[in-house]
C-alpha cells in the first residue's frame, strides 16, 4: 500500500472514532471564555497568541482541531483560510488549536493549500486549553500517518469551534461528534454568526 493510500486509510479510521466519541462537558453559550496564552504560528513565523489581546479587536472563532495535514483538518483550514476576508470583515479573529508540535504547525501555518498564511494557530500539547473548555484530548491512535506518510504521534482534541463575542462570552459551540457537522460546515456557521453579531451591532 502506498504512502498516500496508507494515510487515507488510517485518517479514516481516526475519523471514525472521532465521531464516535460522545459530547463531553464542552463550556455552553452564555459560559465566559478561559482567556490563555499559547505558542502560536502564523505564517510560519512563530508567537504567543494572547486571547484577551485578540478579544479586545472583537469577537473571536476558536475552534479546535484534531491534527494538522489530516484530511477533514486540511480542509478546515483551507477552507477558514479562503474565507479569512469575510471573517475580518466582520471584525473577528480566527484561531485553530490543536496538539501539534509548534514545528508542524510552522508548515501548516505556512502552506498555501491549508492556513495558507491567512490566520494563526496555536500548539496546546498536553491538552490543557482544550480541558479548560471542557474538551476531553484522546490519547494517541497506534497506525495514524498524516498526508505526507509522516506518523501522528499526539493525541487528538475533538473538533469543535466556539465563537466569542468581544466580551468573551461564548454566543455558539459546535462540534463533529454532536452536531455532525462537516469540517466546511464548522466555517460556514461560524462565518455567519459573525457575520450577523456583526450586522446587529451596526444596526443593520
Amino acid at each position: 500500500m502506498s504512502k498516500r493510500l496508507l494515510a487515507t486509510a488510517s485518517i479514516g479510521a481516526l475519523a471514525a472514532l472521532l465521531l464516535t466519541v460522545p459530547a463531553l462537558a464542552a463550556l455552553q453559550p452564555g459560559a465566559k471564555a478561559p482567556v490563555f496564552t499559547a505558542e502560536a504560528s502564523l505564517a510560519g513565523e512563530e508567537f504567543t497568541f494572547s486571547l484577551d489581546q485578540a478579544l479586545a479587536r472583537g469577537p473571536v472563532v476558536l475552534y479546535f482541531y484534531p491534527a494538522a495535514f489530516t484530511h477533514g483538518c486540511d480542509v478546515e483550514a483551507h477552507t477558514f483560510a479562503t474565507h479569512k476576508a469575510q471573517f475580518t470583515a466582520a471584525g473577528a479573529t480566527i484561531i485553530g488549536v490543536s496538539a501539534d508540535s509548534i514545528q508542524r504547525l510552522n508548515r501548516f501555518s505556512s502552506d498555501p493549500d491549508y492556513c495558507a498564511g491567512k490566520f494563526p494557530v496555536a500548539s496546546d500539547p498536553g491538552g490543557r486549553i482544550a480541558a479548560d473548555y471542557g474538551l476531553e484530548m484522546i490519547p494517541p491512535q497506534k497506525g495514524v500517518v498524516d498526508v505526507n506518510g509522516n506518523t501522528v504521534e499526539h493525541g487528538f482534541i475533538p473538533r469543535t469551534t466556539f465563537v466569542l463575542d468581544g466580551s468573551g462570552e461564548i454566543v455558539a459551540v459546535f462540534s463533529t461528534s454532536a452536531d455532525k457537522l462537516t469540517p466546511v460546515q464548522h466555517v460556514t456557521k461560524s462565518l455567519a454568526i459573525v457575520e450577523k453579531m456583526q450586522a446587529e451591532k451596526s444596526g443593520k
